[in-house]
């Protein structure tokens, strides 16, 4: 039950909400005293006695204000509690998601997008029902449970013992039932979770599941996934079919008991007609509350295993500096250094030794095949992954003892794979700089050789861009990111295939943009056009994760060496034509 205290643990920050929602369930709880107690004393003296039947209308308005005031009091419970129950919900779902953010990208890379969603909407819901039913249906029912149980040995021990001799199969059953379905609930979670990956996969991709005509084995592949979940499913609902009508099965045998024994209580004349009806009242409000708690039980068994996934993120370690260390000053030069750098990733080496050298202002170039480990040095200075061994330095100050924000705020990252935002072109630019005017929005658009197409865009600035851009063209969206990048900026720019995978009118834009971009600013640039690198202040060579070769584009063609090679196998490709050659 350790996750459904962390549950209820968010609770204590609303102590006046619940102290509120207390009041109003011993209010309920003493309020259903009122009818039986009447009923009882209506049967045993008004009815028998004529001269004390003008005293029946008190009676019966008396039973009348018991039931008001006990729904007047549920009524502003309910209202209590679901803003109490709100709060609460919020706050989880902020604090997961500020976890989230604050999580390594290595957790990312193992993780799907779909649970990951499923964990913050579905299971934080379900343990909002926890939260819901756990109060609503745990705190009253428990707080009528024990009162009126009181008051039926107060009534009468002996026919009372009898009437609550089955409670105690109920709590076993519903020990068993929790100890034996912690795992059921789990995996229909995870089932659940499963399913929701695989959707969001196949909706992410639709367009290439169109291109291969792969319609039919998705479909396959869906239901195989969605079988699960009903296997899991279903063996959950076995035992519940098994479990409840058993509950209420022992239930109804403290009715017969409570028949048998109270009956025989009236006949010899220990017990009054009118205290066994007022017993047998009292012994429905007693059973009423315990068939709710074990329909909780079932609640709280969905709400623990959601739990589990949630606090499993809450629990994961958080990336070094999410938010402490220090920070670099406002005006940092730029002057970025590797110093023996080595990193691993899952074990695995990755880059073995490397030294890298950048000045203030100069443009850096990494040059490779596929897999050298060039994107992995951006990652690195980044620290989107922690060095193995070495030292990265920023102004000849290491990077590892700084707050990422305070870094990150300091870097301008385009990738090769350009993401926008489901949002305007002016939601997307100020992810840069949140409170940019309209003046340095369009200023960043004419530098990234962007103006033009936003300006043809149905709304412009306020234009919708779809998911991940989806309505631009390659090109378009590249530009905006350069033009977000220009807008940040920061002193130091990562380009990582800024240019790779557009047409040559397109790049030759991109390329105008880049310049403008890099000027006055300390830049790392992965590339595989030769007019992208050629005029680098330095060029570092990696193969294996290893920098093998390091000059200008002279200096490397003259050793003829690796860089050379790669040059004359055209993997560095020459500046394309303009496109009107």
């Amino acid at each position: 039950m350790k996750s459904i205290l962390r549950v209820f643990s968010y609770l204590r920050h609303y102590p006046g909400l619940a102290a509120a929602q207390l009041g109003c369930a011993v209010g309920m709880t003493l309020a259903v005293f009122v009818f039986p107690n009447a009923t009882g004393y209506v049967i045993d003296q008004i009815i028998p006695n004529p001269s004390r039947h003008g005293e029946f209308s008190f009676w019966i308005f008396a039973a009348l204000a018991g039931f008001f005031i006990k729904d007047g009091l549920n009524a502003l419970r309910i209202y209590i509690n679901n803003i109490f129950e709100q709060k609460v919900i919020f706050d989880i779902r902020s604090d997961l998601y500020e976890k989230i953010q604050r999580l390594p990208l290595q957790w990312f890379d193992t993780r799907r997008t779909g649970d990951i969603m499923t964990r913050v909407v579905e299971d934080v819901t379900n343990m909002e029902r926890v939260l819901i039913d756990g109060i609503e249906q745990g705190l009253i029912a428990a707080l009528q449970v024990l009162g009126v149980g009181a008051f039926l040995f107060y009534l009468n021990p002996t026919v009372a013992a009898w009437a609550t001799l089955p409670v105690p199969l109920l709590a076993l059953g519903a020990w068993i039932y929790s100890t034996k379905g912690r795992d059921r609930y789990r995996n229909q979670r995870d089932a659940a979770s499963d399913l929701n990956a695989m959707l969001h996969d196949n909706i992410s991709g639709v367009r290439q599941i169109k291109a291969y005509a792969a319609e039919a084995a998705e479909h396959r592949r869906f239901n195989e996934f969605s079988n699960v979940l009903r296997i899991a499913s279903l063996r959950m609902m076995k035992w519940w079919a098994i479990y409840s009508p058993g509950m209420s099965f022992l239930r109804m045998t403290g009715y017969v008991l409570v028949l048998a024994f109270g009956g025989s209580a009236v006949m010899s004349g220990e017990l009054t007609m009118g205290n066994f009806t007022k017993f047998l009242l009292f012994l429905s409000l007693f059973y009423e509350p315990i068939d709710r708690l074990n329909s909780l039980n079932q609640m709280v068994l969905s709400g623990r295993a959601a739990a589990d996934r949630v606090f499993d993120i809450l629990d994961a370690e958080e990336e070094t500096n999410a938010t402490i260390g220090d920070s670099l000053p406002a005006t940092t030069r730029g002057h970025v250094r590797f110093e023996n750098v080595s990193f691993s990733y899952q074990n695995q080496p990755t880059l073995h030794s490397v030294t890298l050298d950048a000045l203030p202002g100069q443009t850096i170039a990494l040059v490779g095949s596929t897999g050298a480990g060039k994107t992995t040095v951006l990652s690195l200075l980044a620290r989107f992954y922690e060095t193995t061994s070495g030292q990265i330095t920023i102004d000849e100050k290491d990077i590892s003892t700084l707050a990422k924000p305070s870094l990150r705020d300091h870097l301008a990252y385009v990738t090769q794979e350009p993401f926008l935002f489901n949002g305007t072109v002016r939601e997307n630019l100020q992810l840069a700089k949140r409170d940019a005017t309209d003046a340095q929005l369009w200023s960043a658009l004419e530098a990234a050789r962007a103006t033009r197409f936003v300006q043809d865009l149905p709304k412009q600035l306020e234009t919708n861009v779809g998911e991940r851009g989806v309505k631009l063209s390659g090109g378009e969206k590249q530009r905006l990111s350069i033009a977000r990048a220009l807008l940040k900026n920061a002193p130091i720019l990562l380009l990582d295939e800024a240019t790779a995978s557009v047409d040559s009118e397109t790049e030759h834009q991109i390329q105008e943009a880049l310049d403008q971009l890099m000027k006055n600013r300390t830049a790392f640039v992965i590339a595989h056009r030769l007019s992208t690198i050629q005029n680098a202040d330095r060029i570092y060579v990696l193969e294996k994760g290893r920098v093998i070769e390091q000059g200008t584009h002279t200096t490397l063609l003259a050793q003829g060496g690796k860089y050379s090679e790669l040059c004359e196998k055209s993997f560095l490709a020459a500046e394309p034509l303009p496109a009107s050659a």
